[in-house]
């Protein structure tokens, strides 16, 4: 799926305003490990993936508590510091090598004055977004550690072989052992 069809998942877009998108986009390429954004740091791009997978989390004496995990055809931000402009309190990493299309703050801004669809667009991606964190803290508040596990499997099965498990399990709010355990009893097929 390429960047036009994702945007179109969220609100129609008219060609010509894809392509005031499109003409803003710089390519960027990132290696494993790459640090996009660190805690006291302003988000000033938005990044659409091409390829590779990000991470976003908090770190306290040493562990990471991951906050998602992001890949394509999606975006890529810690959407408090990119929206706001404000100092980011979370890591936003590399996984992998990543290719990311990367737009800046500014530019979207003045996307947003030149075509109200765009701004549209946008507004009906935040809400999905926001949509998707209280469905993902519903999930972690209410269902059983293998639940979750398996809400995970139907939702991104690739991560399992692509990120290391200590990670998934830290997203799952699972202790590394018990999910372990699950990872090998629980088949997903």
């Amino acid at each position: 799926m390429d960047i036009f069809q994702f945007l179109n998942q969220f609100h129609p877009l008219a060609k010509a305003d894809y392509e005031l998108i499109e003409q803003q986009l710089r390519p960027k390429s990132f290696k494993k490990g790459s640090q996009l954004l660190s805690p006291g740091d302003i988000q000033k791009d938005l990044y659409f993936v091409r390829s590779g997978i990000q991470m976003s989390y908090a770190e306290t004496d040493h562990k990471a508590h991951v906050i998602a995990f992001t890949y394509a055809p999606g975006i890529s931000a810690i959407p408090g510091s990119f929206s706001f402009q404000a100092p980011s309190r979370y890591h936003l990493t590399c996984l992998t090598d990543s290719e990311l299309d990367c737009l800046s703050f500014k530019q979207l801004q003045e996307l947003f004055d030149k075509a109200p669809p765009i701004e549209r667009l946008f507004r009906k991606m935040t809400e999905m977004i926001l949509a998707g964190m209280i469905d993902r803290h519903m999930e972690l508040q209410i269902l059983d550690m293998e639940e979750r596990y398996r809400a995970f499997c139907k939702r991104s099965p690739h991560l399992l072989h692509q990120v290391p498990h200590k990670y998934i399990a830290s997203y799952l709010g699972i202790d590394a052992s018990n999910f372990s355990k699950l990872f090998n009893k629980v088949k997903i097929g």
